[in-house]
């Protein structure tokens, strides 16, 4: 099959040939549909998730695809079934990690991986779903739309009214502002370093968008929305200076939730500090995908999908192929997409 795999950090991806191996007690092969690139994947890349020891390895969390055998103990799926792939575990086996053949030699590889034709997948790390169910959905459920939708109702805790600050305006920010509508936040402020990024940001929902290369964002909330701070603000980009400025804009009581990761070994300096006890005292918390129990919520955000309060128009900027994935990831790197798709199969 092929497959994308990291061979080197902080080098391009190497698209090739990759040989399947026998099934072990709670793995899935599932033939890949659709899969979305996250930008975790940039730091897996840069050697920043503590890959950089099990290289060369198979990437991808978040995907869409077809169960095409099971192994021993397997009851939560079964051949044919159309899954959500997920990065987060659900319920099923936890199985060992698979391993693939790749230039002759054995390698292993994570419990879910979407960049290649085929996967060998741990059965908790898919979620079955109507075989009516559209593949870009099922591909955004796996990481970014729920992740979106966890960290605004599970640890923002979002209600009606509520102002939110998003920054970063890629794959995860543009459903953060998805989701961030859906809870009834207003007004909702989008922030990044990119211009380009203003109309479509804008579009998908935000009241405000603030281009922080170049303007000062606590001057625009008093001149634009006459507001000094922000009741949540969740952070997508994990730069250092990002944080700094932004987290003295929480209110009093206000939640502030990390979802980018820092780089590792990055410090960041809160000036005047004591604002941190404002009110009943600010929280920051980091977060793992927003809380989100794939088994539990995937099943209310197909409702949701279906009924039309939620809806995926404009979350996705490009198709690829997987022959394409290293300008996919260029795209990325470079803040000149939102969701990316590589279209596998169908």
């Amino acid at each position: 099959m092929k497959a994308a795999i990291l061979e080197q950090i902080n080098a391009p991806l190497t698209v090739g040939e990759v040989g399947l191996t026998d099934l072990k007690a709670g793995q899935v092969l599932v033939k890949i549909l659709v899969s979305g690139i996250c930008g975790s994947q940039l730091q897996e890349i840069a050697g920043n998730k503590g890959n950089a020891k099990f290289l060369p390895h198979l990437m991808g969390h978040e995907g869409c695809g077809i169960v095409e055998d099971i192994g021993e103990g397997i009851t939560r799926v079964k051949k044919g079934d159309k899954v959500v792939m997920h990065w987060r575990k659900g319920e099923g086996l936890e199985a060992d990690f698979p391993s693939y053949i790749f230039k002759g030699k054995t390698i292993k590889s994570g419990k879910v991986t979407t960049f290649s034709e085929y996967s060998i997948v741990s059965e908790n790390r898919i979620t079955s779903v109507p075989q009516d169910t559209p593949n870009e959905l099922c591909a955004l459920l796996g990481c970014s739309l729920s992740t979106a939708l966890g960290t605004i109702n599970n640890e923002a805790r979002v209600k009606p009214g509520e102002s939110v600050m998003i920054v970063g305006a890629g794959g995860l920010g543009v459903n953060l502002i998805k989701a961030a509508k859906i809870a009834g936040a207003s007004p909702i402020i989008s922030v990044d370093i990119h211009e380009h990024k203003r109309e479509p940001t804008l579009a998908l929902g935000a009241d405000l968008y603030i281009n922080a290369a170049v303007e000062n964002i606590a001057e625009v909330l008093q001149k634009e929305l006459n507001i000094k701070n922000v009741q949540s603000i969740v952070d997508t980009s994990g730069a250092k200076q990002s944080l700094e400025a932004t987290i003295p804009l929480l209110t009093g009581g206000g939640r502030y939730i990390l979802v980018g990761q820092p780089k590792p070994g990055e410090t960041i300096e809160l000036k005047n500090a004591y604002h941190l006890f404002d009110g009943e005292g600010k929280t920051i918390k980091a977060t793992q995908g927003g809380g989100f129990l794939p088994s539990v919520d995937i099943p209310k955000y197909l409702k949701l999908y279906k009924s039309g309060a939620l809806n995926i128009e404009g979350v996705i900027t490009h198709h690829v192929t997987l022959d394409e994935i290293n300008d996919a990831i260029d795209l990325v790197r470079k803040g000149l997409a939102g969701r990316i798709l590589i279209d596998i199969s169908s």
